[in-house]
């Protein structure tokens, strides 16, 4: 009887094992059909369209008025600011932090090996139209935005539907408040620390300094400290938050633009063929990838929603740092919203294209690929000592993304239940660090994406039906006479 059910017990058990592993399978059939449709045509159609629709209705702000923008942003990094606030430049580093993460190293070759160089061009499309989607976000959320009852200003797509739309379409800001509050223990935190323990991980394992059998306890120790780090920052308020990202998204940046620029200068001869591959495959893409990737769409379709993903423009989130400023002059704080795109997408993810193509990096078109393309091109160039900074930049740019998640989960719940929450909700949201840096995350990601897709939809819908509010701020910061009249 014993040998019986021990028997019996063991088919029970194999019995449970194969159909978890036929439930997880689904669900990731499923999500990735989703996220498909999704990411494919839903989104891509939404965002372009936006962009346009506000290029043309403001006359292009986000190129008539660049000088004004460089001199905002140069003002704004020295400007002091009232106690318990952050400056214009503190909202724009936050804003920024949550963004320059790791979709700029392993989003952008994801985007070219699967879309071929020309997935370049047309990332570089899609920010410049959306600057003027995230410039109109920020915009309203600096107009609309309130204080709580801690006397911090609040503000977002949650705020600017619920103050500037009528009843009838609050219930968009509860779905985009909700979705924000699920997403950011994904996207904006376990998945960005399996990232730290990977990059620490591979330089270790370069150096030959740990085995794997030691690696559990490395990635237990890595999540117990990155936990405590999160709470000492996020435990702290939005002043701490502003004070920490704004020493360390300049740090950052600065890094990866000198390691990657040095590649670029270090083949400077590449130069030519590479922007010129960059134009045709935008067009042709076969006869760049040797007919691998054959679809114009394919190229697009890449290229953009790479940019999208990257820069943030049209998801909502960022304007959610940008209310915080101590500014009176929404329009002024929308400038650092094209200014944010613009070192995002134009600055480093090109960058990071052109480590890339420059080495000439043996690419594998039409294949999974990531980040360890672009520290292939870094360590072609440089050799293999390099690994150990490029870990040093992937760490950097997880670490702030997580900060800024941080902020915006916090006044997503915030807006549904309240400030009493905050508090509780930053101590879990730190310890989830433990559960990324410790587990195989996997379906994770994919789920992560549909709900980062999901926020955008609310607040797409939201932006589109203020657009006119928004050419009235532009119409009055820029003609005294029709803001006296107004």
């Amino acid at each position: 009887d014993s040998v019986r059910g021990a028997r019996y017990g063991a088919e029970n058990n194999k019995n449970d094992s194969i159909r978890n592993i036929l439930a997880v399978e689904l669900l990731n059939t499923l999500v990735s059909a989703v996220n498909n449709v999704l990411w494919s045509y839903v989104l891509i159609v939404m965002l372009v369209g936006l962009g346009l629709w506000f290029s043309f209705r403001t006359g292009f702000v986000q190129i008539r008025h660049l000088r004004e923008m460089v001199r905002l942003v140069a003002e704004g990094a020295t400007a002091k600011t009232k106690k318990g606030h952050i400056s214009t430049f503190q909202a724009f580093c936050v804003s920024t932090a949550s963004r320059v993460g790791v979709g700029n190293i392993a989003g952008i070759a994801i985007a070219v090996v699967v879309g071929g160089p020309g997935a370049v061009f047309w990332m570089w499309i899609s920010a410049l139209l959306g600057m003027c989607t995230k410039f109109s976000e920020v915009t309203l959320a600096v107009h609309f935005r309130e204080k709580n009852d801690k006397g911090e200003f609040v503000g977002g797509p949650m705020y600017y539907i619920k103050n500037g739309l009528k009843k009838h379409w609050h219930w968009l800001a509860y779905l985009f408040a909700a979705f924000g509050v699920i997403t950011v223990f994904g996207t904006g935190n376990a998945t960005q620390v399996n990232t730290i323990t990977t990059a620490i991980d591979s330089a270790l394992f370069n150096y030959g300094i740990i085995s794997k059998d030691s690696v559990s306890n490395i990635n237990l120790v890595i999540g117990i400290v990155l936990a405590v780090l999160l709470a000492l920052i996020l435990l702290g308020g939005i002043k701490r938050i502003g004070q920490v990202t704004e020493k360390l998204v300049p740090f950052m940046a600065l890094f990866y633009v000198v390691l990657a620029l040095g590649v670029v200068i270090l083949n400077i001869n590449h130069v030519p063929a590479v922007f010129k591959e960059i134009v045709e495959g935008a067009f042709s893409p076969a006869s760049v990838t040797g007919g691998v990737v054959g679809s114009f769409f394919m190229s697009m379709k890449k290229g953009v929603s790479r940019g999208i993903f990257s820069n943030e423009a049209g998801l909502g989130t960022g304007s959610i740092a940008h209310a915080c400023a101590d500014t009176r002059k929404p329009v002024k704080q929308g400038f650092f919203g094209i200014f944010e795109v613009f070192v995002d997408t134009i600055v480093i993810c090109t960058l990071t294209a052109l480590v890339i193509l420059c080495s000439e990096v043996p690419i594998t078109y039409g294949q999974a690929a990531g980040a360890e393309l672009t520290i292939s091109g870094f360590t072609a160039t440089y050799g293999n000592w390099v690994s150990l900074f490029t870990a040093v930049a992937m760490c950097c740019f997880a670490f702030s993304t997580i900060i800024g998640w941080g902020l915006y989960g916090a006044r997503c719940i915030e807006f549904l239940f309240g400030t009493k929450v905050n508090k509780p909700f930053m101590f879990v949201y730190s310890l989830v660090a433990i559960v990324g840096a410790t587990l195989d995350l996997g379906l994770l990601w994919s789920i992560a994406e549909t709900f980062n897709g999901l926020m955008a939809i609310p607040n797409l819908i939201a932006v589109f039906l203020l657009s006119g509010v928004v050419v009235k701020l532009v119409r009055e910061h820029f003609d005294p006479e029709a803001r006296e009249e107004a």
